[in-house]
């Protein structure tokens, strides 16, 4: 942890099977390049002071489809090998390569093709002004992701099991929660299915189809 400039990074996590996608849906293309690469651009072009790529599945594949951002100064790929586990043990593994230097993780969502720069510097300057240990984008009134903890909650985060993420940490301590207002035209959409994928197609988003058995 350094003194002065609160220290934040992004724990980007991209290490599931897809079991419901009939592709790996990190590398469906998504504005003319794989998903993953779309969101991890934004996370690197954001104010993040460092991103975290936790991978798991197909983890080889995944790097060669990152080209040249594996060699961005921000950016540390660390591998999962409890990722059939779940996304806690994503979680983790992020945590215990930042939690000596930084003082807040910032949680982002690989499946999220839409996130963008702005969302999570929205997250990051209302959050950092409120001085809440918890801060989300909300959409809609709704809470939504990305979503950022203080240092003070990493222990906590570090007790988590399963396919779940913070959700309880939310509900526990909802009084300390900065909601940060994401703007009425955001897709916080994430994408699980091929159904999911196809959808946003038809709405005349700009997704390139390349899944097996979906009709375009």
């Amino acid at each position: 942890m350094k003194f002065g400039k609160p220290v934040v990074a992004g724990l980007l996590l991209a290490a599931g099977a897809s079991t419901r996608m009939a592709d790996l849906k990190q590398l469906l293309p998504v504005r003319g390049r794989p998903m993953l690469s779309a969101v991890l651009g934004e996370a690197l072009t954001s104010d993040l002071d460092q991103v975290v790529l936790v991978l798991g599945h197909r983890a080889s594949d995944i790097r060669k489809s990152l080209g040249s951002q594996l060699r961005h100064p921000r950016l540390q790929i660390i591998e999962n090998p409890n990722y059939l586990h779940g996304i806690s043990s994503s979680i983790k593994a992020g945590l215990r390569e930042i939690r000596e230097q930084c003082d807040h993780a910032m949680i982002l969502l690989a499946d999220m093709p839409f996130l963008e720069a702005c969302h999570i510097n929205t997250l990051l300057r209302a959050y950092l002004v409120s001085g809440q240990p918890l801060g989300a984008l909300a959409v809609a009134g709704r809470r939504s992701h990305p979503v950022v903890f203080s240092r003070d909650l990493f222990g906590e985060l570090d007790t988590l099991e399963g396919d779940v993420g913070a959700r309880e940490l939310f509900r526990k301590y909802a009084d300390s929660v900065c909601l940060a207002p994401s703007g009425k035209d955001w897709d916080d959409r994430d994408i699980d299915t091929p159904e999911d994928y196809a959808a946003i197609g038809r709405n005349g988003k700009n997704i390139e189809y390349r899944i097996r058995n979906v009709e375009s």
